[in-house]
């Protein structure tokens, strides 16, 4: 039987209406309407694109969004200001700078200066460090749309054997470690791994975030694994596929999420979580709202 297939955007849209009554309620009680702001440094057009479904997204669930954009020859300088600007704005709860950031500008520097209680990205050493001990304030989106996902679907992480293809600070790492949290089992593989299969087949669970198109293919898949393929690559014929053989896995998973509609959606649905919780946690909301499961 084919495996079933893990609808992210229906996901995200539930997520978004519980989100929504959260920002609602905070304006009600507390008078605070979450603020996101997004620094947008050129005109290079995948940015472009990213940056008007982030904002729109904000509508949706009624956090005010404020797009700063800022020229391609900007120093440096000042572009670390108007980061110190926002980090001094009490209305911005959230600040993300958004990547890739011109050569003559040193990212790590511009990430690290984003305040900690902003940094709804989850890129600052703070969070990324909080990882290894399951104290950060904001995991990286991702990961945790990924995390979420999983959750939805009532997949038990604990004990199981997770393979991670591919080791990037955004995606693979951070997943990684968000899984060893919840006692999983994790082997992390990446482009120079060999015989690559060897590893894939033993996964109970197989999140793919390499960048290579169908990279994965129906043998090196367990029978009944769970596969969350993480990869966004446009083919020269304009469609948009995965990382996973999307058509071939699936005859073997048990459960699998397309490409577009799986993880795209939550990672945008959680950069709104995030800034929603930053602007809760500064009205002294400190835990999480018990939120059900769209699925309930």
């Amino acid at each position: 039987m084919p495996a079933r297939i893990i609808d992210g955007r229906a996901v995200a849209q539930a997520l978004r209406a519980q989100y929504r009554a959260r920002v609602e309620a905070l304006e009600k009680k507390h008078g605070v309407t979450p603020g996101l702001a997004v620094i947008l440094v050129g005109d290079n057009p995948a940015s472009e694109l990213y940056v008007r479904n982030k904002i729109r997204a904000c509508g949706e669930v009624g956090i005010r969004s404020e797009l700063v954009r800022l020229p391609n020859d900007i120093s440096e300088a000042r572009l670390l200001g108007e980061v110190d600007r926002l980090n001094a704005d009490p209305s911005t709860h959230g600040i993300l700078v958004q990547l890739p950031l011109p050569p003559h500008i040193t990212m790590r520097r511009v990430l690290e200066r984003i305040a900690v209680d902003k940094d709804v990205d989850g890129f600052h050493l703070y969070n990324v460090g909080g990882l290894i001990t399951g104290s950060t304030i904001f995991p990286p989106c991702t990961p945790y749309g990924v995390q979420k996902l999983l959750e939805h679907e009532r997949v038990e992480v604990a004990g199981k054997n997770v393979v991670v293809v591919g080791a990037s600070n955004i995606v693979g790492k951070p997943m990684a470690l968000m899984l060893m949290q919840r006692d999983a089992t994790v082997c992390i593989c990446h482009k120079l791994t060999r015989d690559l299969a060897q590893f894939t087949i033993l996964a109970d669970i197989l999140v793919v975030a390499a960048g290579v198109p169908n990279l994965i293919v129906p043998q090196m898949v367990r029978t009944g694994a769970v596969v969350i393929d993480v990869g966004i690559n446009r083919l020269p014929d304009g469609r948009i596929v995965g990382d996973v053989d999307f058509e071939g896995v699936r005859q073997k998973a048990s459960l699998i999420t397309p490409v577009p509609g799986g993880v795209g959606p939550m990672t945008v649905t959680m950069l709104l979580h995030n800034t929603l919780r930053s602007a809760e946690r500064r009205v002294g909301i400190l835990e999480e709202p018990s939120l059900a499961s769209p699925a309930a």
